[in-house]
């Protein structure tokens, strides 16, 4: 919440009460698949669907990778109701209930990526990776939803303009190899609050890797 390390303490009974109001409204849901996948042109052709992943950034990012998961992670709406609900009447609770809620949400997506690994003994696989990201074309979103039929699943749409519903919620490629893989540093750009972090518009980062 961009304390950027001063004493939060006095936040944390507001910290508290957010997130148990928050744990009551919220349904976590993922969905998950495998997919092989191979150079095509300039973009990389997710085998089997009409899901083509084009930029420099993803080409780079699964480098070394024969196959990919794709990963669909929400909240529900239940966490845009209660933020729009807190708007109305309490600016502050609204605000750290939705800092909560993105982490929660990227809380979701490792519990995903943990029984990922689990199902693949083996296998290497890099960090998550979604469009929108480096010049990953965001306006793929809907492609992305339709393989893994995620609206009907767990209830995720995309708008016109790219933006998931509901809001807290990720689209995520995660690259997958037989070899090990060279480590490569994740940042900023790999990070779910890239657009609205306060640590990187102060020029400052959370020690993140």
């Amino acid at each position: 919440m961009g304390s950027r390390g001063r004493d939060a303490s006095a936040l944390m009974p507001l910290v508290y009460e957010c997130a148990e109001e928050l744990s009551r409204e919220i349904s976590p849901l993922y969905i998950y698949r495998l997919f092989p996948i191979c150079r095509k042109g300039t973009g990389i052709e997710v085998c089997g669907t009409e899901l083509v992943l084009t930029g420099n950034s993803i080409s780079e990012h699964l480098e070394g990778c024969d196959s990919c998961i794709l990963l669909c992670a929400t909240l529900s709406s239940g966490a845009d109701k209660l933020i729009r609900r807190q708007e109305a009447f309490d600016m502050a609770k609204a605000f750290v209930t939705d800092c909560i809620a993105s982490s929660a949400i990227e809380d979701v997506c490792d519990e995903a990526e943990s029984e990922i690994k689990a199902l693949l003994p083996g296998k290497y696989m890099t960090w998550r990776y979604s469009p929108g990201y480096g010049d990953l074309p965001l306006d793929l979103q809907g492609t992305f939803l339709d393989v893994l039929n995620a609206p009907k699943r767990i209830g995720l749409n995309v708008t016109d303009s790219g933006m998931l519903v509901p809001s807290k919620s990720v689209t995520a490629i995660i690259g997958v190899s037989d070899s090990p893989l060279p480590r490569k540093r994740q940042g900023c750009l790999g990070c779910n609050m890239f657009e609205n972090c306060s640590f990187r518009k102060g020029g400052y980062h959370c020690g993140t890797e």
